[in-house]
């Protein structure tokens, strides 16, 4: 028995030694500095997690994160960064004019009620194309082999035009009357008694359309699809190109992110801890500061067109691609906002105001090295950027092309006066466009969880 236990087993596999060094060079390759995100990642079922921090969008929140301030080139091979020469006295920064309008870029729709508006968004086309594809995924479910004849796809008939449009006037109102499965809307007990959907269309017709509304045409099972957003890549484009043509926006633009609830299976899903909805599909939108959406891009992952290297410039100049050269002021956060980017909108004659991490390239080593008492700032400038620090509870860096760092008075929401850096009181005050947007859909939301 002693012999059996002195015994050596199968010894346990030794825990390969990693260098972590040669792990940042991995990931700098990926993922460089200025373009990193702080946010989960969960591509091609990947367990690379990176918990997400908060953005800066007031005096408690803090710029600091743990980016790797080093360039890599081609080869994967660290190389000094260039000396960028910083000054304390104000440099030229630039002066754009705004050489556009705010304006509806089409007459005014009949005269000018509600459903006018609706009319102008949603117009013939798109509703044909709603009615086209539903009506080619429908016939494709009807003649699949397999489906049971009890089932709602075997009484399936074609829709038509006008039938869409009350479809989509029943999901809209499913959002102002509250009520915990579609099912209800059609209850005839006296609690749940609402004739204005069955008087409109019946349960059954109105699930089965659901099941079969579709956006784009579904490609081969076989073959494995270049864009992952296909099925609503007809959906996206006809929203950015409608409002690029029948509408321009104001001097002020934010670019921020913004999620769609999704707890379902998805290659690209995200979880974005300080957001409403944290798990689902991630949204870069470009907004107005009242919260109207000018333009918007969807997450596929870090292999899209926008992903992998100088990813965040890459969302900024997409988004912008239609509003460059005109002088807007874009408001950014410290995910998007370097320096680099910064001279880059420079040269489009567009300005960029925000938070920065302070660790990212080209910042100022003194910005950087700076320990500053409550109240206390320090900025430097160079080709037209100022990059500064300011503490308040914590300490807040900076970035603007269009503000100087003059310490100005600004006001809270209750009378309290206190004096700020001026490109933190312009950040603060149109950097809500995205949490604008958010809190008007929350008051009349119309998603449902459903099993598909």
């Amino acid at each position: 028995m002693s012999n059996k236990l002195n015994e050596s087993g199968p010894s346990r596999p030794k825990r390969i030694c990693t260098n972590r060094e040669y792990e940042n060079r991995i990931e700098q390759m990926i993922f460089e500095s200025e373009s990193d995100e702080h946010f989960e990642f969960s591509d091609s079922d990947s367990d690379f997690m990176a918990e997400a921090s908060s953005r800066v969008a007031n005096d408690s929140d803090s710029s600091e994160c743990s980016d790797i301030d080093v360039d890599v080139d081609d080869t994967g091979n660290i190389q000094n960064t260039p000396t960028q020469s910083w000054f304390e006295e104000e440099t030229d920064m630039p002066n754009f004019n705004f050489t556009k309008y705010n304006e509806l870029l089409v007459p005014i729709p009949g005269d000018g009620s509600p459903i006018d508006f609706f009319f102008l968004l949603f117009d013939d086309d798109f509703i044909n194309l709603l009615v086209d594809e539903t009506n080619s995924y429908a016939e494709k479910e009807f003649l699949r082999i397999g489906h049971y004849p009890s089932s709602r796809i075997s009484t399936w008939k074609p829709t038509n035009k006008d039938e869409m449009l009350t479809f989509l006037a029943l999901i809209i109102h499913t959002g102002t009357i509250k009520l915990n499965r579609l099912n209800d809307y059609w209850k005839k007990h006296h609690l749940f008694n609402i004739t204005c959907f069955s008087n409109y269309m019946s349960r059954d017709r109105f699930l089965v359309i659901m099941r079969c509304f579709h956006f784009a045409p579904n490609i081969d099972d076989q073959a494995q699809p270049l864009d992952r957003m296909y099925k609503v890549r007809p959906l996206i484009d006809y929203f950015n190109n409608k409002m690029n043509t029948i509408y321009y926006p104001k001097r002020e633009l934010s670019l921020d992110e913004s999620m769609v609830l999704w707890r379902g299976r998805l290659v690209f899903w995200q979880y974005i801890q300080n957001k409403r909805h944290k798990y689902g599909i991630k949204l870069y939108m470009l907004t107005e500061p009242a919260g109207l959406v000018i333009k918007f891009a969807i997450y596929t992952g870090v292999f899209d067109d926008m992903g992998g290297q100088g990813h965040a410039s890459k969302v900024v100049l997409h988004l912008m691609s239609e509003k460059l050269e005109n002088g807007h002021s874009l408001y950014m956060d410290n995910f998007y906002n370097s320096f680099d980017l910064a001279t880059s909108l420079i040269q489009k004659n567009t300005y960029c105001t925000g938070t920065l991490r302070i660790n990212r390239k080209n910042t100022p080593v003194e910005v950087k090295q700076a320990k500053l008492k409550k109240g206390e700032n320090i900025a430097r400038y160079s080709n037209g950027v100022v990059i500064g620090k300011w503490r308040d509870k914590r300490e807040v860096a900076y970035i603007s092309t269009e503000f100087k760092n003059n310490l100005v008075v600004s006001t809270n929401k209750r009378g309290h006066n206190k004096t700020k850096p001026e490109p933190i009181v312009n950040y603060n005050k149109f950097m809500s466009g995205i949490d604008r947007q958010n809190q008007m859909q929350s008051y009349y939301p119309c998603t449902r969880k459903t099993i598909r």
